[in-house]
Order: structure tokens, then sequence, then C-alpha cells
């Protein structure tokens, strides 16, 4: 990925010194942005609470195994084979159980994900939308994320058009 925005920076530095006069970059901080953006904060707020409510949960199935694991070490001498085969299988369970609830909140597709869309999108598109608006009144051929992957070598700071999307977003 570095390679490619080496890449495309070296690109848009020959571009520019054939046509500099004719070209219009702008870049904005979708970090600042964000810390600054109620709705985004909102949004992250929400996650934080929904991570919080799961991660508790987690913590109460990991301290059921854990409390069961004890007391399955203290007595397993004095077990039959016959309960040490059921509790065994009773852990082996409830392992089972906590590596679900991980990839079913956590997972690539899990909850958290899910949410984090729907919570996020509307956001997103409200900042897109923005973006949009001020690249065309300042008539910019290009807008970049310096939060993102391109690297800049160079940026002057006349170029950054962040507080100018945050006005829009207010």
């Amino acid at each position: 990925m570095q390679k490619l925005s080496i890449l495309i920076v070296s690109f848009f530095l020959m571009v520019t010194g054939s046509v500099s006069a004719q070209i219009q970059i702008g870049y904005i901080d979708s970090d600042a942005i964000m810390k600054e953006l109620p709705d985004a904060q909102d949004a992250q707020t929400r996650l934080d609470a929904l991570i919080q409510e799961w991660n508790e949960e987690l913590k109460k199935i990991e301290n059921e195994w854990k409390t069961k694991y004890d007391d399955y070490e203290n007595r397993k001498l004095i077990m039959s084979q016959q309960r040490r085969a059921e509790v065994e299988k009773e852990l082996v369970q409830l392992e089972n159980n906590i590596s679900e609830y991980r990839q079913k909140k956590f997972g690539v597709n899990g909850d958290l994900f899910k949410n984090q869309e729907e919570l996020m999108k509307p956001v997103q598109n409200k900042i897109f939308n923005a973006i949009n608006e001020v690249a065309k009144e300042m008539d910019l051929d290009f807008v970049f994320d310096r939060s993102g992957d391109i690297l800049f070598l160079y940026a002057k700071e006349e170029y950054d058009i962040t507080p100018l999307v945050l006005e829009k977003l207010k």
C-alpha cells in the first residue's frame, strides 16, 4: 500500500510540474473532523456503550468458566471418571460459548461491525457531502485525507479545508 501511495504522490508531482497552474488540490484531516463533529462523537459513544456491555457479558461468561475450571481442578481427583468427563464436556462447551460470543459480537461480520456501519454511515455521508460542496466552491481538482494511506511529502496549510468542512457541518 505504501508503494501505491508513493506512486500516486509521484504521479501528481509530475502532473503538477507540467500543468501547475491548472490543478487545485485540497486536503482534510478526517481524524480532526471526527473529533469535532457531534454526530460522530454521539455514534462513537453509542458504540463504546455497546462494546462495554458486550465485554461485561463476556467477562461474566469467562468468570463462570474459570470458577467451574478451578472447582474441577480442586475436585477432579475425588470425582468419578464419568463425572470428570461430564465436567470436562461442560468446560469445553463453555469455551465454545466464549469463542462463539466473541465471534458474534467482535468478529469480521459481527454485531460491532454491523452497528458501526449503521451508526457511522449517516455521519460519513454527511462529511462526504460537505467535502463535495467545499471542493466545488473552491474549484478543487483533488481532496486528500491526510489521515489516510496516501502520504504527503509537503502540504501547505492554506490547502487544508478541514475548518471549512466543519463549518459546513454545523
